[in-house]
């Protein structure tokens, strides 16, 4: 399934195009005849939503951390939730516990795989 193709795809018109025409030109009983243009298609969409998240996501780590200091100062905290969980003695203790019984029963925390 692809997005809707009425929005602007500016890296895919052509393939779009392509299929519209296809799609018009050939019967409905014929539902094949399209199917290596809906397959460019439908890659170059994938190529371009890649791009486009990219681009989204470039600055993600200093979009993040300059939210969380609008925060703290708003809230009037100096301490994020991580630094205060590192210092928090009963959250070390249960993630050293937690880090041990992963060593001991490594097959207990081992990532299981589809059709094994």
């Amino acid at each position: 399934m692809h997005p809707p193709l009425d929005r602007p795809h500016p890296d895919c018109h052509e393939e779009i195009d392509a299929l519209r025409t296809c799609q018009a030109t050939n019967s409905k009983l014929k539902f094949w005849a399209c199917n290596e243009i809906k397959f460019a298609m439908d890659k170059c969409l994938r190529a371009e939503k890649k791009r486009l998240l990219a681009n989204m996501n470039r600055d993600f780590e200093d979009k993040r951390q300059r939210e969380e200091d609008a925060y703290r100062d708003a809230v009037g905290q100096e301490l994020t939730f991580d630094e205060y969980l590192k210092k928090d003695p009963e959250y070390v203790k249960a993630a050293k516990d937690a880090e041990e019984r992963k060593k001991k029963y490594p097959d207990l925390y081992a990532r299981k795989v589809r059709g094994s």
